[in-house]
């Protein structure tokens, strides 16, 4: 992927909580207002105890309406959602090491986010661990992705280049740049968007599930394009949208884009994935989690 060429992470037919409410609607509404309302020293005067834990209460609640798909923990959802639809497993690390042609046009398709050696960003990968590990293995081969980037040719890369991917994949270093590009050029456009837009950590994640499959830009099916799409039918929250009219808007056009093209064609990871956390009113995605992709049932929590 780069933030020009739309990309496709592995989609190959290998294969992926009933919702509860979000904790912070557990806090009784008179209590959280007159926390928001009245002044911290106002309570200390007249109830040390009970104004400190009313305030505490609140500031919790606040932290979690602000926290979004950046906070660590729902990060790590984020990527095992992301590697049940992609690998089959929710153990996202056990990615570092994978690499294969799925005969998508893009050629390989590899790592934790599905890099493609045809589309530019497994080059940036390569070439952001040659620069933090001097002579490492995957560093000879650089000139060759440089030559097959914008194609599926395997010309200069081949067996001898899949084994120095899996053995680079024991390096914390290869591993640390692998989850800087994904956060550069996929998680944070996503969540910043996402954020921009009004939309909350289910919302955020859409769109970088969106962003990892059909990558940046605006063509008609790559991020910007879906997003587009979906503005035909609904604003987003920040533009006065209801966020889950927007989020089905969004979700219809992300099923459309995917069915452009055979390789995406396969809806799961939307249709009983991200569609039944949205219809449960998971907006926070806090766990248990319950889903499908390709049929297959996967639980977090």
């Amino acid at each position: 992927m780069n933030p020009q060429t739309p990309h496709t992470p592995s989609l190959t037919p290998h294969h992926s909580r009933s919702p509860r409410a979000p904790r912070l609607r557990r806090l009784a509404p008179l209590v959280v207002a007159l926390a928001l309302a009245v002044p911290t020293a106002s309570y200390a005067l007249a109830s040390p105890e009970h104004g400190a834990s009313a305030v505490a209460r609140a500031e919790q609640t606040r932290t979690k309406a602000a926290a979004g798909l950046d906070d660590p923990a729902k990060k790590e959802i984020a990527m095992e959602l992301v590697s049940s639809a992609e690998n089959s497993s929710l153990d996202w690390k056990d990615q570092y090491r994978y690499i294969e042609d799925i005969g998508d046009g893009r050629g390989y398709t590899a790592g934790i986010i599905g890099f493609c050696s045809g589309t530019g960003d497994m080059l940036d990968l390569v070439e952001l661990y040659a620069k933090r590990a001097p002579g490492n293995v995957l560093a000879p081969y650089l000139p060759a992705l440089r030559e097959v980037n914008g194609g599926d040719s395997h010309a200069g890369l081949g067996s001898a280049f899949e084994d120095a991917w899996r053995t680079a994949a024991k390096d914390p270093a290869f591993q640390q740049a692998q989850n800087d590009e994904r956060d550069r050029v996929y998680f944070d456009p996503a969540v910043a968007q996402g954020k921009k837009d009004g939309v909350g950590t289910l919302g955020q994640f859409t769109y970088y599930d969106a962003i990892v499959m059909h990558g940046p830009g605006n063509g008609g099916t790559s991020f910007g394009g879906i997003r587009a799409r979906a503005l035909r039918e609904a604003r987003p929250p920040a533009e006065g949208g209801d966020e889950t009219v927007w989020l089905n808007a969004f979700l219809d056009a992300r099923v459309w884009a995917m069915k452009q093209e055979e390789a995406h064609s396969d809806t799961s990871r939307v249709d009983t994935a991200q569609r039944v956390f949205l219809n449960a009113g998971n907006l926070g995605l806090e766990p248990p989690l319950e889903w499908k992709v390709y049929g297959d049932s996967y639980r977090i929590g």
